[in-house]
C-alpha cells in the first residue's frame, strides 16, 4: 500500500486491519460478502442517517459519488448517487444494499475499518486489501447513540479511486454529524423508537474466532471443551455445544471450527422470526457441504419443527454427496441450551455433545475477557484496580460472558482505570431474585455511596438517612459486597 502520505497513526491502522484481513483468511483477489437478509428499517438511525444522506446528494448533482448508510455490523442498509455508472460498478462487487462489507469478510475496506476502529477513515485505491476494490477511494465515519455512546452504524462515501480523498472524508464527517444532530432533536423530542418489525436475522462469520482480536487462551475448563469440540469437527462429526445463555457456546464452537479450516470460512446463522424461515434457508443452505465452509447454527433449539426437519434433510444430503464423491463430510454445528431442547430432527446430528461451562465456574476467564472487551471498548489498555478485580471474580455472573462484555464495555468508555466505584450495583449485588423498582433503586444508592471510597458505614447512613445499623441490614439483604469500608 502507498503509505508516504499517510500519518503515523493511519499506517499503523491500515498495517493492523490488514494484518486481520489475512488472519481472517480473505481473499485477496475479489470480495466475497454475505448477502445478511432483512433489517430493521424504521429505526431512528436509518432515518436520521437516510435524510442526511438525501440532503448532502442535492449538493452533489451528477458527481461520481455513491452515499451509504450501514449498520454497526457493516451491513448496507442504503444506497444513493447521481452516477448509474459508479452504481453498476459497485454492484459487481456487492457493495449494495443487503450486503455485508465489514472487515472480516471483505478485508480493509473504508466502512469496515471505521467501524473496527470507532474512527473516522479514509482508505484509498492500493490501501483495500482486495484487489477488485482498487478502483475505489472510501471515507467513512462511524455515527453514536447520542444518548448511550453505542455505535449505530456507519457513514460511507465511495468515489473512483483517482477522486479526492479529504474531501470524500470532510463531506462524510459532515453527513455523520447531521445524522447526529437530527438523533438528538427527535430524541428530545420525546419520539420513541418504533420496534422493529420482526426479527433481524443475518448469515455471518461469527465475531469472536481467532483472527478477530478474541480470547482463546482462557481456563483449562474452556480448554478442554475447545479441544473436544475441534477434534470433533477434525473427524467430521456434527458437534453440539450446549450450556447456558451467553456462557460462548458459538464462540468456542467458532473457535473450534477455525481451528479446523483456518483459513476457511465459518459461517453462523442465528434463527429467524417464522415468516422469515424460507429467506434465511436460502441464504446460508446453499453454503452447506462446501469444502472451504463450515457452518454454524446458533440456538438450533428455537427452530420451528418444520425447519428442523428441513435442516436434517439438507445436512443429510450433503453427507450423501460427500459419501458419493469421496469429499470431506460437510463440517456443520449447532448450539443448544441442552440436548435435550433441541427439536428431535436434529438430534440425529448431534455426533458429538460438548458442555460449555457457565462463567460463574469459570473465574480465571473473568479478567481477560473483562480486559479485552474494554481493549476493544476504548481502543487501548485499560486498567483495573485490584479492588475492582476482586469485585469482577467475585460476581456470580447470572448473564453468563454477554454480561461481563457488556459492564466492561460500559465502564471502558468512562476511564482508562476501571475502580470498584464505576462498576455498576448488579456487579456488586449478589441478589438472585427480582427487585422492585424502589428496591432496585434503594440498593444503587447504596452501592454508590459506599463505593465512593473513604466513606465509612456511618457517614454512609448520615448521607443515606439510614442508621447504621439499617445499612448493614440492607448490605446483607442485597448481598452487596464491596471492599472494606471504614467503621
Amino acid at each position: 500500500m502507498s503509505e508516504a502520505h499517510l500519518p503515523q497513526r493511519a499506517q499503523l491502522r491500515l498495517q493492523a486491519s490488514w494484518q486481520r484481513s489475512q488472519d481472517y483468511g480473505v481473499s485477496v483477489e475479489e470480495v466475497d460478502p454475505l448477502f445478511a437478509g432483512t433489517f430493521d428499517d424504521e429505526s431512528l438511525f436509518f432515518e436520521c442517517g437516510r435524510e442526511a444522506l438525501a440532503g448532502l446528494l442535492v449538493s452533489l448533482p451528477g458527481e461520481p459519488v455513491s452515499l451509504m448508510l450501514t449498520d454497526p455490523d457493516g451491513l448496507v442498509l442504503s444506497r444513493v448517487s447521481g452516477d448509474p455508472s459508479l452504481l453498476r460498478a459497485l454492484d459487481a462487487v456487492h457493495l449494495a444494499p443487503g450486503f455485508a462489507y465489514a472487515e472480516r469478510t471483505v478485508g480493509t475496506n473504508g466502512l469496515g475499518l471505521a467501524l473496527a476502529d470507532r474512527s473516522p477513515t479514509l482508505v484509498r485505491s492500493a490501501e483495500h486489501y482486495a484487489l477488485s476494490l482498487r478502483g475505489y477511494t472510501c471515507a467513512a465515519v462511524p455515527v453514536l447513540d447520542p444518548a448511550t455512546g453505542r455505535v449505530e452504524g456507519c457513514i460511507n462515501l465511495t468515489t473512483w479511486s483517482e477522486q479526492g480523498g479529504e474531501l470524500l472524508l470532510a463531506l462524510a464527517q459532515s453527513a455523520a454529524s447531521t445524522t447526529s444532530a437530527l438523533m438528538v432533536a427527535r430524541s428530545s423530542g420525546g419520539r420513541s423508537r418504533p420496534p422493529a418489525r420482526g426479527h433481524v436475522f443475518r448469515v455471518e462469520a461469527p465475531r469472536l474466532e481467532p483472527g478477530s482480536g478474541t480470547v482463546d487462551a482462557l481456563s483449562p475448563p474452556w480448554q478442554d471443551a475447545l479441544a473436544e469440540a475441534a477434534g470433533a469437527a477434525r473427524l467430521g462429526r456434527g458437534v453440539v455445544a450446549v450450556g447456558e445463555t451467553g456462557a460462548g457456546r458459538s464462540t468456542l464452537l467458532a473457535q473450534a471450527l477455525r481451528r479446523v479450516h483456518p483459513r476457511g470460512r465459518v459461517l453462523a446463522a442465528s434463527p429467524p422470526a417464522p415468516q422469515d424461515s424460507e429467506a434465511w434457508l436460502g441464504l446460508w443452505t446453499p453454503e452447506l457441504g462446501k469444502p472451504d465452509t463450515a457452518v454454524l447454527l446458533r440456538d438450533a433449539d428455537q427452530l420451528p419443527t418444520w425447519v428442523a426437519e428441513h435442516v436434517r434433510d439438507l445436512v443429510l444430503r450433503a453427507r450423501v454427496r460427500a459419501a458419493a464423491t469421496g469429499a470431506g463430510s460437510p463440517t456443520f454445528a449447532l448450539t443448544s441450551a441442552g440436548l435435550d431442547t433441541l427439536p428431535a430432527a436434529l438430534v440425529g446430528l448431534a455426533d458429538a455433545v460438548v458442555v460449555v461451562p457457565p462463567l460463574r465456574d469459570r473465574a480465571d476467564d473473568v479478567m481477560p475477557l473483562a480486559r479485552h472487551a474494554a481493549r476493544r471498548a476504548r481502543g487501548r489498555e485499560v486498567a483495573f484496580t485490584p479492588s475492582a478485580e476482586n469485585a469482577l471474580r467475585s460476581c456470580g455472573w447470572p448473564g453468563n460472558v454477554g454480561q461481563l462484555i457488556e459492564e466492561a464495555t460500559r465502564v471502558a468508555t468512562r476511564t482508562d482505570v476501571v475502580d470498584v466505584r464505576h462498576l455498576s450495583a448488579d456487579v456488586l449485588s449478589g441478589s438472585t431474585r427480582r427487585l422492585s423498582r424502589i428496591e432496585a433503586f434503594e440498593r444503587d444508592e447504596i452501592v454508590r455511596v459506599l463505593a465512593r471510597g473513604g466513606v465509612s458505614v456511618q457517614e454512609a447512613a448520615a448521607e443515606l438517612g439510614m442508621s447504621r445499623a439499617t445499612v448493614y441490614r440492607k448490605l446483607a439483604q442485597y448481598d452487596i459486597h464491596l471492599p472494606r469500608a471504614g467503621r
